[in-house]
């Protein structure tokens, strides 16, 4: 977890605290004064209305602004909503990838259900009491804004009369040389499976055998140790296995086998190496075996950073690719996943090959557990961005309904995605379907199965330096 999470989190849970205990002391006050059977009765009251409408890890205020940049040449067009539509004042430039800058404000309904922006049959949801400009994706919508019908209209919430859509031009991706870096098993499907399921020449690279948190594993009688390599060994098959449901050969997917959550340490002393904190192992040629390709850190197998952006450059020069995709560094704050794209720089600086592009993606954000919002199958919206980050393109190419379906299907594959919810999410997700009218799909109960099988997949573009 980064530093800026661990702070937004201690704010959050002292501000939590400091509420709890006002609410216990006006309760005693109360059943003193009043009755004492209005002190548990209302107690529950409190539970169910917090799991309904507050226990959404939010980190900033829904009336906050997000603020986005875009290249310098990004064309800027006004868009204003006429009678439910958008019109657009000028002709639409050519670009594939349409983000709306809008003001989005809540009715008095959207402080309990989910603000809702309807844009054709598409769906974006936002934060309950939102009030602030956010970024429509309308990539997808070219035609019918072009034919100026294309509804768009607000559910428990107002948009404002105009605003501003930012037209991006990319080629297709798809058709590059595609090298996907996911730093644990399931990273490349959540961010990108519908780009390697069409790409025509991809290779996907897994850093870590994602082995810790393995306590689901213990019930087969394994001590902790046994139950961490056991789930290493299954979610690096995972990282071979399950690509080819997207069409991409075991010959081109790699398991690097380093130990996860000890990416950041690893950075921080490149020699030293760094074993696995749950599983006892610290060779990392266990998890190599079915690798196609012989790769530098074979020849002791230690977990070190300096062996794993020399394994990042070898992959380099033999797969020659022209696009890596990888974690966005500023958005995504998991600890693994900003270590991994500092790597993958240093391991371009390293090589022969140098990649033209990076495609950025956040599996996970700073400030917001729930984005993107809304239920499986709608649109992606931008992401918070409260504070400024650096102006990269955008690129959102849509996935169809079988492809969603197949990508749906893809995480059900994955080890770490499976299981039943403990018995405490299953009766928040029960109250918030009741009062809050949310909804998860029928695809997997994991909270991935809503937020990453959707209309959009989103990437930020970001050419590398001297291209």
């Amino acid at each position: 977890m980064s530093a800026r999470k661990q702070q937004l989190l201690k704010r959050h849970r002292k501000q939590k605290r400091i509420a709890l205990l006002i609410a216990l002391v006006l309760l005693v006050v109360l059943g003193i004064a009043v009755a004492w059977w209005l002190v548990p009765l209302l107690l529950v009251l409190g539970w169910v209305a917090h799991e309904a409408w507050f226990a959404d890890h939010l980190f900033y205020s829904p009336q906050d602004d997000y603020h986005y940049a875009f290249p310098p040449a990004t064309p800027a067009l006004p868009l204003r909503i006429l009678a439910g539509k958008a019109v657009l004042d000028g002709e639409l430039a050519a670009g594939e990838t349409l983000i709306l800058e809008l003001r989005v404000t809540a009715g008095w309904l959207g402080r309990w259900l989910d603000p809702q922006v309807w844009i054709g049959a598409d769906r974006q949801d936002f934060e309950r009491g939102v009030d602030g400009v956010r970024y429509l994706n309308l990539s997808g919508q070219r035609e019918a804004l072009c034919a100026g019908g294309l509804i768009l209209r607000g559910r428990f919430c107002r948009l404002a009369a105009s605003g501003t859509l930012h037209v991006l031009t990319n080629p297709d991706y798809a058709e590059r040389r595609v090298l996907v870096i996911a730093p644990h098993a399931d990273d490349a499907e959540l961010a990108a499976f519908g780009l390697y399921g069409r790409a025509h020449e991809v290779a996907i690279v897994t850093l870590t055998q994602g082995e810790i948190e393995a306590e689901n594993y213990q019930g087969f009688g394994l001590d902790s140790a046994a139950a961490a390599r056991l789930k290493g060994r299954l979610r690096s098959w995972d990282s071979l296995a399950v690509p080819l449901w997207g069409g991409v050969p075991q010959s081109r997917c790699v398991q690097l086998g380093y130990y996860c959550l000890q990416l950041p340490a690893m950075a921080a002393e490149p020699q030293q190496p760094f074993g696995s904190r749950e599983s006892g192992e610290a060779d990392v040629r266990s998890a190599r075996r079915h690798n196609p390709l012989a790769l530098p850190g074979d020849a002791d197998g230690q977990a070190s950073w300096t062996n794993l952006v020399a394994d990042l450059a070898a992959l380099l020069e033999h797969f020659r690719p022209e696009v890596v995709v990888t974690p966005h560094p500023e958005l995504d704050p998991h600890a693994d996943h900003v270590a991994a794209t500092r790597a993958v720089l240093e391991a371009v600086a390293a090589s022969a090959w140098r990649p033209e592009t990076l495609l950025l993606y956040a599996n996970h954000l700073h400030d917001n557990d729930r984005w993107p919002m809304g239920p499986a199958d709608g649109g992606i919206a931008l992401p918070p961005a409260i504070e400024p980050l650096p102006a990269d393109g955008l690129w959102s190419p849509t996935l169809s309904a079988d492809m969603r379906l197949d990508k749906a299907m893809a995480l059900g594959m994955q080890h770490d995605l499976q299981g039943p919810l403990p018995p405490k999410k299953r009766l928040r997700r029960w109250i918030q379907r009741a009062l809050a009218g949310r909804r998860w799909p029928a695809t997997g109960e994991n909270e991935f199965f809503r937020k990453a099988v959707r209309r959009h997949e989103l990437f930020w573009v970001r050419r590398l330096p001297g291209q």
